[in-house]
């Protein structure tokens, strides 16, 4: 280890995002301390990186889990310097087809889980005067489509409580960052993704959405690619609040806004009646 590596504790690092990162964090000489559901699927970098990887078997939406993990992480490697919270999974559902269940699911993981993990990893940043949370939001952190409206609650809210974040630890020497990934070719909408029962009512609406949403993801990232981004973003003196990965962000982006201004500056007449 050089003084200038860094230790990191990732979330979801069985495949994706997470995976993608860990090892490139792993490659260039840092230290990580990666959570799964089932570390098995850390074992080749286990063989290939030695006690540069410490493999954690977690479940964030246990809270009590994510400080225990935490905190064995700290006392193994000595510090942390990044803190990744990347497990995380899409819910496909229109708002009427949701069940209590699926709903309370996806915010466990997607919100409770990052702040668990964020609330258990403050005390250590703090003491040591540094660190930078990495928040693993999305292009639906900032907008919403049809059929994934609890993916868009989840994140939403990450979004929020991250922003706030940024301001009560920037003092202590801690930056956050959101990074608001597009359409990458990772697992999201595949086997890790959960569905609600369809409705009928809505069958023309669905494929509708479907059709949108392939074209609007016709050319998605490539997860391997997005190491470098990464890496580049924790390295920053400065790093920035939010950033987009991904081509098509940006433009979806600023057409939301543009429409939100519109709507505010065209109803401000009301706006400033309600005031009285």
């Amino acid at each position: 280890m050089t003084d200038s590596s860094k230790t990191w504790f990732i979330t979801g690092t069985s495949r994706g995002f997470g995976r993608e990162w860990t090892e490139a964090a792993l490659a260039r000489g840092d230290r990580v301390a990666a959570t799964a559901r089932n570390t098995e699927s850390l074992d080749d970098l286990v063989q290939q990186h030695g006690d540069a990887l410490l493999p954690i078997a977690l479940d964030v939406n246990d809270r009590a889990a994510d400080f225990a993990a935490v905190k064995q992480a700290h006392e193994h490697f000595g510090r942390l310097d990044v803190v990744v919270n990347n497990a995380g999974y899409g819910h496909f559902g229109f708002i009427e087809e949701l069940s209590e269940d699926e709903a309370r699911a996806q915010v466990e993981t997607n919100l409770f889980g990052a702040l668990w993990v964020t609330q258990a990893a403050l005390p250590f940043l703090r003491e040591q005067g540094s660190g930078h949370i990495i928040q693993v939001s999305s292009i639906g952190g900032i907008s919403a489509f049809p059929l994934v409206g609890m993916y868009h609650a989840s994140k939403w809210g990450l979004e929020g409580f991250s922003q706030a974040l940024a301001q009560e630890v920037a003092d202590f020497g801690i930056h956050v960052t959101l990074v608001e990934p597009g359409a990458f070719s990772t697992d999201w909408s595949g086997d890790s993704a959960s569905h609600s029962q369809e409705n009928p009512a809505y069958a023309d609406l669905r494929r509708k959405t479907m059709e949108q949403r392939s074209s609007r993801n016709s050319t998605p990232g490539d997860p391997h690619a997005s190491a470098a981004a990464i890496l580049e973003i924790v390295d920053a003196d400065e790093p920035p609040l939010r950033v987009f990965f991904g081509t098509a962000p940006l433009g979806i982006a600023k057409a939301d806004y543009a429409k939100r201004l519109e709507t505010w500056e065209a109803w401000n007449h009301v706006s400033e009646k309600a005031q009285g």
